[in-house]
């Protein structure tokens, strides 16, 4: 008797129902979620970010910012994410639904970056950050990125992007740090990273 058939409808039959069960149950499941208007505000959440900020998800990713910091905020009955005030409420998939690619991250070498926007809003302290992290995080082992800024002669009068920097790590007497447009719209894409409004699936 020839078994082939028979093999090769077992086989077709366990791919398929793999298939099923990995990707087309969870895409009816949440591929197709939209935006929920938000009780307490009128808005509707999640918007799509503005065009620099999309640039500078993809300066994120260029630089591998994804290998060290994570963009999802576990249950408080998974770990301390919540705790660490890392975020208000655990993340979901109508969170991600303007992010392509999601930045999920693969493992928490520095800080989880999902409310980032909310913890710090200020886009000096980013920019010191990514000149220098130890300025802002004493102790950080996150490397500088200042390939991402650059140094220029003080003209007539100093330039309004100039970062201020503590005098141990600014540059030489008539010199300025200038960030480049890629730390400018890296800075945003952190500032747009606000997961934080209330859904009817966190609660």
């Amino acid at each position: 008797m020839n078994y082939g058939p028979i093999l090769f409808l077992g086989i077709f039959l366990t791919v398929a129902s793999s298939w099923c069960g990995l990707v087309l149950i969870p895409h009816l499941q949440f591929g197709r979620q939209q935006p929920v208007k938000i009780e307490e505000t009128g808005e509707l959440y999640p918007q799509s970010r503005p065009g620099i900020a999309q640039q500078g998800m993809a300066v994120y990713q260029a630089n591998g910012c994804i290998y060290c910091h994570t963009q999802q905020v576990r249950a408080e009955h998974f770990g301390a994410d919540i705790a660490r005030n890392w975020g208000q409420r655990r993340t979901v998939a109508r969170d991600y639904i303007f992010d392509k690619p999601v930045m999920l991250g693969t493992m928490r070498t520095g800080p989880d970056l999902t409310n980032i926007g909310l913890r710090q809003n200020s886009v000096t302290w980013h920019l010191q950050h990514l000149y220098t992290p130890v300025i802002t995080s004493k102790g950080s082992i996150m490397p500088p990125f200042r390939f991402l800024f650059e140094q220029r002669k003080i003209g007539a009068k100093p330039s309004p992007d100039a970062v201020p920097l503590p005098k141990e790590y600014a540059p030489e007497p008539g010199y300025e740090i200038i960030p480049k447009a890629e730390a400018k719209a890296l800075v945003q894409y952190l500032l747009s990273l606000k997961a934080s409004a209330p859904l009817p699936e966190t609660r």
